[in-house]
């Protein structure tokens, strides 16, 4: 995670990282989720010195905020291809990029969550 992080702010002069909130997060993926509080989550990603700023969202899609934000770089995990970024059309049509970073392979908070229940 600190890897993509380090890379996104390479992209620009301000990394915002943007959070679902525990709501969004559980009607996303479930009552089991998230495992850590948002509240928590939000502390561990501000400490991280590439992180300037941390905001929470608590619809499904960070779509709103991103269109309040005006980023001029959209930075996404690779999970999400190009052409699959939510966002993606609004950034591009100010003229901005939008940079999808290759995923770590076993990094995935759902890769972690199997290796520690032993799948």
């Amino acid at each position: 995670m600190n890897e993509l992080l380090q890379a996104a702010k390479a992209e620009g002069d301000l990394l915002v990282v943007a959070l679902n909130t525990d709501a969004s997060v559980k009607r996303l993926k479930g009552p089991g989720r998230p495992r850590l509080a948002e509240g928590e989550r939000a502390r561990v990603m501000a400490a991280l010195e590439c992180v300037d700023l941390v905001t929470l969202f608590d619809e499904d899609t960070p779509l709103r905020l991103i269109e309040r934000l005006a980023p001029d770089v959209l930075v996404k995990g690779g999970d999400w291809g190009l052409g699959r970024i939510v966002g993606e059309e609004i950034v591009a049509a100010r003229g901005g990029r939008v940079v999808a970073f290759p995923v770590v392979d076993g990094k995935s908070t759902t890769a972690l969550i199997e290796k520690a229940r032993g799948g």
